[in-house]
C-alpha cells in the first residue's frame, strides 16, 4: 500500500531528489556500518539484525516508498545488514546532508524521528508476538503485517503482495521454514490464503476474526494492524 504524502511531517516531502541506484535481487546493499539513508523507489528491501555469532533476524521488509537506513543518523555501529528481496532501485543520502536538511528545514528532523518511532513500535509489536503467542498465531500475524505493508487491497477483500519465498516468511517470524511451509498449507485449506510463485494472497478480515477467536484483540498503527494483546 502506497504511503500517501498529504500529511506534513512526511519526510518524503522534504528529502530532495537523487539519482536512483540499482541494485540485483539478493545483493547485500550494506553490512556492518550503514553510512547513507535509504529510499526504495521500487522493489522490497530485506533489513536484518545480525548477532555476533551471525545469526539473523529480519528487522523489517521495506516497501516502495519506504525508508531504511536510519541507524546512520543515530550513529550505530554494525549488527545491521540490508539485502535486496527483488531488483530494487534506491535514493541515499549521506548523515551530512540530512543534517544540513534538516537545518533549513526543521519538519524533516520531526518527519524522520516519526518515522523512527514507527518502526521501533512496530519491532516492539512483533516482539511480543514472538514471546506472548505460540508458532501459529505468531505466522498469521506476521502474513497480516507483510500483507498490510507490502500489498495492494482487491475487490475481493484479499490483499495481494509480491511473493516471499518460506525461508524469508521464517526469518521475519523467528521460525524454521518447515514450520511455515506446514503453516501455509494449513492457512491455506481454511481459505485464509492463498498462494502461489507469483503472489501471496491474505484474507486479512477473515484472519483477523479467525485470531479474536483464540483470544487475540487488535490496534492500529499508521500503516498496520498489531496484535496488542489477549482479552
Amino acid at each position: 500500500m502506497h504511503r500517501s504524502l498529504s500529511h506534513p511531517y512526511d519526510a518524503l516531502n522534504y528529502l530532495p531528489r537523487r539519482p536512483l541506484n540499482e541494485y540485483a535481487k539478493g545483493q547485500v546493499i550494506y553490512s556492518g556500518n550503514c553510512e547513507a539513508l535509504y529510499l526504495v523507489a521500487s522493489g522490497r528491501v530485506k533489513v536484518g539484525s545480525v548477532a555476533p555469532d551471525g545469526c539473523e533476524a529480519i528487522v523489517r521488509i521495506v516497501p516502495p516508498e519506504g525508508l531504511f537506513g536510519e541507524c546512520c543518523l543515530v550513529g550505530r555501529a554494525g549488527g545491521e545488514r540490508a539485502v535486496a528481496l527483488d531488483k530494487v532501485q534506491l535514493m541515499a543520502w549521506k548523515r551530512v546532508e540530512i543534517e544540513q536538511h534538516i537545518e533549513k528545514e526543521p519538519r524533516l528532523g520531526l518527519a524522520l524521528i516519526g518515522e523512527l518511532v514507527t518502526a521501533t513500535m512496530e519491532m516492539e509489536d512483533r516482539m511480543q508476538a514472538m514471546a506472548a503467542y505460540k508458532t501459529p498465531e505468531r505466522v498469521m500475524l506476521s502474513l497480516l503485517q507483510l500483507a498490510r505493508t507490502l500489498g495492494e487491497e482487491q475487490s475481493d477483500g484479499a490483499i495481494h503482495m509480491p511473493a516471499l519465498t518460506h525461508h524469508v516468511i521464517a526469518e521475519h517470524v523467528g521460525t524454521s521454514r518447515e514450520i511455515v511451509s506446514s503453516q501455509m498449507s494449513r492457512l491455506r485449506r481454511l481459505g485464509l490464503i492463498r498462494y502461489s510463485r507469483r503472489r501471496i494472497e491474505v484474507y486479512c478480515d477473515a484472519m483477523e476474526d479467525a485470531l479474536r477467536t483464540q483470544g487475540l484483540v487488535f490496534r492500529h498503527t499508521a500503516n498496520n494492524l498489531t496484535a496488542a494483546g489477549q482479552s
